[in-house]
């Protein structure tokens, strides 16, 4: 055993017994390195990364391997998933090196922590010539090595950084459109989605997209994006049986996915196909949100009410064993009905994926489609194909599963609550809201201190981690949604007091940018801040836009200022690539379209609260009850149950009925 034996993160813990002398990342580690003038690698991945296993196969359990390392070396294995701080570093000087990224990520240090040279996966012999070379460069030219670090450290310093921004400028419909415009050239008319391969579904571009189409009326990119949500989930990277998504396909068309199931996809997914059914109201936005949800309690959930993070993509160490299907093993298990589910599903003798040999499963004709094209009435069609679908599920749960990642983080788990959250919007599901209450109550009983401070993860003990700027930014953003479904203030104190401590400790007013790290945190090679959205929105524009919600709830003007500030500095990078923008594009949406502030006040507001969801209106809050004591909602309160239509700190007459109240908003949507 090497020294990750006591870590409690599942993918240290998958290393403790290579014979490379791993240690955590810590103070012993960092000082054996400077005592003993050795070179650091830093080794990065997550417990469901398929690539780290392999590299992990091939080179860290490999006694000649592992010899090199140890006596070269001081080897530290970095969980990204727990530590991302160090992950976004060394990540950037990746980056700067090659142009890509990606996990495993491999870095090889000076003893002070500042990179030389670095990758992602190697192969077994490249792995050791390499160090074998870093390690006599660094003795026979160590003031070489020390040029190269001083110039990637500098890069890594102003990478991903933007300037202060003093000057409001006036946001336009325009600005919007130039961002789509260039956006466009990516787009995918075929599949859906973007680019070729690999395909990410990246929830928050859609949603955006979604929005910029209904509030700019912009019907081409309405049916991009029906396409892109109708093909993914038709496709191979949705879990046609368990439910849920993967990660990403590997093809341009979604049909092979990378395996592992990541708790922050299904989380975002959620809350994209619950607005799209409010959008356009198609069944299968409703099916998959449901069966997604399904997933996440079923294979997720902790007794306590936490979600988990990731399945791995691997079972008994191969890709996708446990998902994928031959014809014969459907013939096993349905029989004579094999027939109609391999049509269904497209499964065939020498298997749909090729190369494996084996079947991913995946549709492509619309159901009614399907039946007039079979003969079948589509009910007695759907019968059989959700019997075979339970028979299928049974035999798959026979097998030995994906391992799981039961680290609980809070960020992600902020995610989830409001994926819950959105689905209790839209589908008035009561079950959605208990579970979204339960892991509410979760957050803030045991992931929330005494002094305001949230730690990253919850371990059942000892739960002081350092947490980071997107736990607090996607934790608040989730106590908001939820104070919108119940109008319980509680959820908003609380919102506001973690959104005050991120204020307190993380933001920088000299540059106008919050830092990702707080101002105690661990001081490592750079303090960096996360601007560029990705397959989870920036934690800079989730915290910008809670402040946004949080100032017109609290009619707080710091927050309105921080928000501002923040969108003004970032605004000049937008254009360039909308994808890396997305969740600043909603943002901006919001200025230029303004906020509907909807209240509604009066013994009926539950009724009236969901009639009003049933409408799309993407660029609203929803405050009231029968008491309150938000700014907006005072001298509101009387017999009757009223609601007021109030945008620009003016508030319109009451109206009593939900059709009048979309009225006023349609009215001013036109203006």
């Amino acid at each position: 055993m090497n020294h990750l034996a006591n870590s409690t993160s599942p993918y240290l813990l998958q290393h403790a017994n290579n014979p490379v002398d791993w240690y955590p990342w810590g103070t012993e580690a960092l000082q054996k390195a400077k005592a003993e003038n050795k070179l650091i690698i830093v080794s990065i991945g997550y417990s469901a990364c398929h690539w780290c296993h392999v590299m992990e196969h091939e080179s860290f359990e490999d006694e000649s391997v592992a010899g090199v390392m140890n006596q070269y070396f001081v080897c530290i294995k970095v969980d990204r998933e727990e530590r991302p701080d160090i992950d976004q570093i060394y990540m950037s000087a990746v980056q700067l090196m090659s142009g890509r990224g990606g996990w495993p990520l491999n870095c090889i240090c000076l003893p002070d922590q500042r990179p030389i040279y670095g990758g992602t996966y190697f192969r077994k012999n490249d792995w050791a010539s390499l160090l074998f070379n870093l390690a006599d460069f660094y003795k026979q030219k160590p003031a070489e090595a020390e040029d190269y670090a001083v110039k990637l450290t500098e890069g890594i310093q102003n990478f991903e950084t933007i300037d202060f921004i003093k000057e409001q400028p006036e946001y336009a419909k325009e600005d919007l459109q130039m961002i789509v415009e260039n956006w466009k050239k990516y787009f995918d008319p075929e599949e859906g989605g973007m680019g070729s391969a690999p395909k990410f579904p990246m929830p928050n571009n859609w949603q955006f997209l979604m929005r910029y189409s209904y509030l700019m009326n912009d019907a081409d990119i309405t049916q991009n994006v029906m396409l892109t949500l109708k093909k993914m989930a038709f496709g191979g990277i949705y879990d046609h049986i368990g439910g849920g998504f993967a990660r990403y396909s590997v093809d341009g068309r979604w049909h092979v996915p990378h395996f592992e199931k990541m708790l922050y996809d299904n989380a975002q997914l959620i809350s994209l196909y619950s607005e799209a059914y409010t959008w356009k109201s198609s069944q299968l936005y409703k099916q998959v949100v449901d069966e997604i949800i399904n997933f996440s309690i079923r294979e997720l959930s902790s007794p306590d009410g936490g979600f988990y993070s990731a399945l791995d993509a691997d079972s008994e160490g191969v890709e996708g064993k446990f998902y994928t299907f031959t014809k014969a093993q459907v013939e096993t298990i349905l029989g004579d009905e094999a027939d109609l589910f391999c049509i269904y599903y497209h499964i065939t003798e020498d298997g749909n994926w090729q190369e494996e040999h084996t079947n991913v499963l995946f549709r492509q004709e619309k159901d009614l489609q399907l039946a007039n094209k079979l003969g079948l009435p589509l009910e007695l069609m759907m019968e059989k194909i959700e019997e075979s679908k339970k028979k299928i599920f049974y035999a798959r749960n026979q097998r030995i599963r994906p391992g799981l990642d039961n680290k609980i983080l809070a960020s992600w788990n902020g995610l989830m609550l409001k994926g819950l959250c959105d689905a209790y919007r839209t589908f008035n599901e009561h079950d959605y809201l208990d579970m979204a209450l339960k892991n509410a109550d979760f957050i803030v009983r045991y992931m929330v201190n005494e002094d305001g401070r949230l730690s990253r993860t919850y371990k059942g003990v000892d739960n002081n981690s350092i947490a980071f700027l997107d736990d607090y930014a996607n934790v608040v953003d989730a106590l908001v949604a939820l104070y919108e479904v119940t109008f319980d203030e509680q959820w908003l104190e609380h919102a506001r007091g973690l959104a005050d401590y991120a204020i307190a400790h993380f933001y920088d007013p000299a540059s106008g940018i919050f830092y990702f790290t707080a101002d105690a945190d661990e001081q490592l090679i750079a303090r960096k801040s996360e601007i560029m959205d990705g397959v989870i929105p920036s934690s800079n524009s989730v915290m910008a836009r809670n402040l946004k919600r949080l100032g017109l709830l609290f009619d707080d003007e710091e927050y309105h200022e921080i928000s501002d500030q923040l969108l003004r500095n970032v605004m000049p990078h937008m254009a360039k690539y909308g994808s890396s923008y997305s969740n600043w594009a909603m943002l901006l949406l919001d200025e230029i379209f303004g906020v509907y502030e909807v209240a509604i006040t009066g013994d009926n507001y539950e009724e009236m609260r969901l009639e009003i969801e049933k409408k799309y209106i993407p660029n609203k809050i929803i405050l009231g009850g029968k008491k309150g004591s938000l700014p907006l909602l005072q001298e509101k309160f009387s017999d009757k149950t009223q609601i007021f239509i109030c945008k620009d700190k003016t508030c319109s007459l009451p109206v009593y009925n939900s059709n009048d109240a979309v009225k006023q908003i349609n009215s001013k949507i036109l203006l």
